[in-house]
């Protein structure tokens, strides 16, 4: 899988699944209905978040640290944002800190990264979609990109597999018989339901690989 980028921001520590989200928009969202709620990232999948939840929140607001989004996000999801009123943009912001009441998290704190100004926002969910870590560092023999995503079917390089190895199956890895699914894989969606697909298709592509392994070892008496 992968660990999820985490805020530097210690007082929301607590609040996390209170308030305080990590990649959680779609199961959460029906639960800000009429809330103004808060998507950190400037990414494709904080854009999606923020589309998402504007169909149930009172307001979305996009909390970006870059000038711009066109450098990391789609142009379709940048015109569908600027399109939707019920999302606004703040550029070159930075979220330090947060307020409880209840238990819940009830306020956020943001900084103006341009000037050095805080600034308190009343906030009743805030999703951070700030990227992850995929947990790979252990495949050291395994093609990955430069993020440590694992390279998959037509993204391996075949030149560095085995001279007498067939091209690899959608979801193998460059080392043959080493299949990746979910998170770990470089193009996958981020989601469980994708991770679900890519387990259930894994199992007929290893058994098309166990059955070419069968007839390599048959031809070769």
């Amino acid at each position: 899988g992968v660990d999820y980028r985490e805020l530097d921001a210690p007082a929301l520590k607590p609040l996390t699944g209170r308030g305080v989200f990590y990649g959680a928009a779609v199961t959460e969202a029906p639960a800000m209905a009429g809330r103004d709620v808060y998507v950190i990232g400037g990414g494709n999948s904080a854009g999606q978040a923020a589309l998402h939840l504007a169909k149930f929140a009172r307001q979305v607001t996009l909390l970006v640290r870059g000038a711009g989004l066109a450098a990391s996000m789609s142009d379709y999801l940048v015109e569908q944002i600027r399109a939707t009123p019920k999302v606004d943009i703040l550029h070159r912001v930075a979220v330090v800190g947060g307020g409880i009441l209840d238990d819940c998290l009830d306020s956020i704190e943001v900084e103006h990264l341009d000037s050095g100004e805080r600034e308190i926002l009343p906030a009743r969910g805030l999703f951070v979609l700030i990227g992850s870590d995929p947990r790979t560092d252990w495949l050291e023999d395994v093609q990955r990109d430069e993020a440590g995503f694992l390279l998959t079917g037509h993204d391996v390089d075949i030149a560095d597999r085995s001279p007498d190895a067939p091209p690899p199956l959608p979801l193998e890895t460059s080392m043959p018989g080493v299949f990746a699914i979910g998170d770990t894989r470089r193009g996958s969606v981020k989601r469980v339901a994708t991770a679900v697909g890519d387990g259930a298709g894994v199992v007929q592509q290893i058994h098309r690989y166990l059955a070419s392994v069968a007839e390599r070892r048959s031809a070769e008496g």
